[in-house]
């Protein structure tokens, strides 16, 4: 008979074998989604249809994958709280994410017309985000609160890690073609994975615990009442307004490269890289800075705006750049902002989660936030470039813009200091 797993979050610490391993796993995680984004996924577009259609293109692909990413994160959160299966809650949809992400970018790969792109990517990304439902679920089922800001500063530096990882190993093996590009990060992401479910004590849950379903639990899955978790609600429009901003930069980066600074087509994956690598050095280090000052000094909203305004403040000066060495000091502020933004956010999104027993759904609710605007950003880039002659910087202007009210919105908050 099935028993039901108690996490340790409410109070013992977990060790550093543990957090180590986790954190390679998120890092995986990241490692996988992100470098199609950043490379070869515009790579592949511009092959299929050639350089003036691509914008339009890749917006249709990425609308389209993040948009099922919107439903499936909370959809498969909430199926993750609910999985009683004997190897535990979390651990059959890691091995479910790695296997279906594999597939989708096999098709992408091998994909001859822009509509199997499209299915390609749909299936990554479902699959992906159920990878991201059962990792990210760990953090309040495993970790007592008195190191989450340590170690969602830790996870902040992963994003990074993984775009140089990302765009280095696509580097290196592009001469074995693109299939080798897309699916030499997933299995590195593979072996990390795999390596913590190893040690995983997964949470489980007992048949007869499990919850009735009924379609208005189901809707519930998307949903939580802003007027009863206020203080989520405004969490939830900062990381939106943050991650739109985020998106039309990771998005349209490649093509500002190409359009705006005038990169050759062949140098793009090392631009790319180099600009990835600035970011990422101040995106660490401010990371793991900012989460240790945040759990030192028991506040979080201060980080949070201050970090959304320094970002916004760098999109700025991506708009202004027209030469590669300003663009790679705005990539410089964006990591200085984003690296304390992400080691404090995820941390703050913990602690005021209505609902700790269902702490996978809440979060995929939560991650709506960072879906939606990846779905929304391409929709609507279009029409910005548009207004702007064709114009780049008319769109990191506005990317600019919205993160900067996207910390505003953080001060709302009140259940957190």
């Amino acid at each position: 008979m099935s028993r039901s797993f108690a996490p340790p979050a409410a109070g013992r610490r977990v060790g550093a074998g543990f957090i180590t391993l986790y954190v390679l796993a998120y890092m995986g995680l990241w490692l996988a989604l992100l470098a199609p984004v950043m490379v070869t996924l515009p790579l592949k577009i511009d092959d299929l249809v050639g350089a003036e259609a691509a914008p339009g293109a890749l917006g249709l692909v990425t609308g389209v994958g993040a948009l099922l990413a919107l439903f499936g994160n909370p959809f498969f959160g909430r199926m993750s709280d609910r999985t009683t299966s004997r190897f535990g809650m979390r651990r059959p949809w890691m091995v479910a994410g790695l296997v279906g992400g594999a597939v989708g970018l096999t098709v992408i790969a091998l994909a001859p017309a822009v509509w199997l792109v499209v299915i390609g990517w749909a299936i990554a990304q479902l699959s992906f985000n159920a990878l991201l439902a059962a990792v990210v679920a760990v953090i309040a089922d495993q970790i007592p609160e008195q190191q989450r800001g340590a170690v969602s500063g830790v996870l902040g530096i992963c994003l990074p890690i993984a775009l140089v990882i990302g765009t280095y190993v696509v580097q290196l093996v592009a001469p074995l073609g693109q299939l080798a590009m897309f699916l030499f990060p997933v299995l590195i992401t593979a072996v990390l994975v795999v390596a913590f479910m190893l040690v995983l004590d997964d949470r489980r849950l007992a048949a007869e615990d499990r919850p009735a379903w009924s379609v208005r639990e189901f809707l519930a899955t998307f949903y939580i009442n802003p007027k009863q978790a206020p203080d989520f609600a405004w969490a939830w429009l900062s990381r939106f307004l943050f991650v739109l901003g985020q998106s039309f930069l990771l998005t349209y980066q490649a093509f500002y490269l190409l359009n705006k600074i005038g990169v050759p087509a062949p140098d793009l994956p090392d631009s790319v890289f180099i600009a990835t690598l600035v970011s990422s050095i101040f995106w660490v280090a401010l990371s793991l800075i900012g989460g240790k000052l945040s759990d030192a000094t028991g506040r979080r909203k201060i980080f949070v705006m201050a970090s959304a305004l320094v970002y916004g403040a760098g999109l700025l000066t991506v708009a202004l750049s027209s030469h590669m060495s300003l663009f790679l000091v705005a990539m410089a502020i964006t990591g200085a902002g984003i690296g304390i933004y992400f080691a404090v956010d995820l941390a703050l999104v913990t602690d005021v989660l209505p609902d700790r027993d269902n702490a996978a759904k809440d979060l995929g609710v939560f991650n709506i936030a960072s879906a939606l605007p990846q779905s929304i950003a391409p929709a609507i880039a279009p029409a910005i470039l548009a207004v702007g002659g064709g114009d780049y910087s008319v769109l990191f202007v506005v990317a600019g813009v919205s993160t900067i009210i996207g910390a505003i919105a953080v001060l709302k908050v009140r259940g957190v200091r």
